[in-house]
């Protein structure tokens, strides 16, 4: 029998819908490397939520989606500044500087957040030719500790990053569980916010496999047919990630799925608070609840439930709720951790 996963929004399956879009893509042959009929209907739904000029690209993973959205508008010399919990610096093996060659440039988050005046300081470095020169300022929606950044956050992060000749770049693989816990349609925290290049995650919010990169303004991505050829992730059978993305966002599947998460993440810390040997360490926000146990109570939940310990200095572990998690799982999992009591 397996064990009940809090650990992560990668450890759930399949939508139904999603899979059932992927048997009807599966019937009779299409155009290899995204010349077909899904793929273009694909480019369309995206065009509805993002906007008629952006410039689109299918990758199978976030990584890639990171990395090579990075690679398309940064050159060895430059540096990527982004959030000491950002999933390019802890969680993508040095991809990001070995693939681009740029240097990350790391500062304090606060609650996974960044702001303006963190970015600041870095700025004595533009023409100093021996230092990296910021080029790229990379943010999290939602972010690794679980918090969303406002629209207003991003608006001014870039209109900073431009006014300083730098872009802005969002690995938004939990984008929809941000738009769904602010209330605002995907283009407020992307498009309408500055996002220069967006990493659109699927596979958190109930698909298979696929992400996507998405270029905000099409004279950044004129080489990124080369470059996502070079990254390997040119992929032959396109059709079925597209499919995958049409079905969740033709009619609001995207924003049900990521609710359903938020809602489950927001009951888990709900049902916890004020228990004495459990703390709520961060904002819930969006899908993802921290909290400190002890490590005995820790080492007792997971004999019955996966899930991570954060930081295993500060005991503080992380929870996850996904498309797929029910009340009754929440319920089972919370009422464990009060019998630790």
């Amino acid at each position: 029998m397996s064990l009940k996963s809090f650990a992560s929004d990668n450890t759930s399956g399949v939508h139904p819908r999603i899979l059932a879009a992927m048997e009807r893509a599966n019937a009779g042959h299409a155009r290899p490397y995204g010349q077909d009929p899904y793929t273009e209907q694909a480019k369309e739904v995206f065009a509805r939520h993002f906007g008629p000029d952006i410039d689109m690209y299918f990758v199978f993973l976030g990584t890639a989606a990171n990395v090579l959205g990075l690679r398309a508008v940064t050159r060895p010399w430059h540096s990527v500044v982004c959030a000491d919990v950002a999933h390019i610096n802890v969680d993508e093996c040095g991809a990001p500087e070995s693939v681009t060659g740029s240097k990350l440039q790391v500062i304090p988050s606060h609650d996974g957040r960044i702001r303006v005046m963190d970015v600041v300081p870095l700025l004595h470095m533009i023409g100093n030719f021996h230092h990296s020169q910021p080029r790229v300022i990379s943010i999290t929606q939602s972010t690794e500790l679980g918090t969303v950044y406002s629209p207003a956050q991003i608006r001014a992060l870039a209109d900073f990053a431009h006014a300083n000749g730098m872009l802005l770049h969002m690995d938004g693989a939990r984008l929809a569980n941000a738009a769904a816990a602010l209330d605002v349609s995907l283009a407020a925290l992307t498009r309408d916010a500055g996002v220069d290049v967006l990493s659109f995650g699927g596979t958190k919010n109930g698909m298979m496999f696929g992400e996507a990169v998405i270029f905000f303004n099409p004279e950044l991505s004129r080489e990124f047919n080369f470059i996502r050829k070079q990254g390997m992730q040119l992929i032959s059978k396109m059709r079925f990630i597209a499919a995958q993305f049409i079905e969740m966002l033709h009619d609001g599947l995207w924003l049900e799925n990521a609710r359903n998460a938020n809602a489950m993440a927001r009951l888990m810390a709900d049902s916890l608070r004020g228990l004495p040997h459990v703390t709520i360490t961060r904002p819930v926000e969006a899908n993802a609840v921290f909290a400190r146990l002890s490590p005995e109570h820790i080492a007792r939940l997971q004999q019955d439930f996966y899930f991570y310990e954060w930081d295993p200095v500060l005991h503080e572990v992380r929870w996850m709720t996904s498309f797929d998690t029910t009340e009754e799982d929440v319920r089972e999992f919370t009422d464990a951790v009060k019998a630790l009591g």
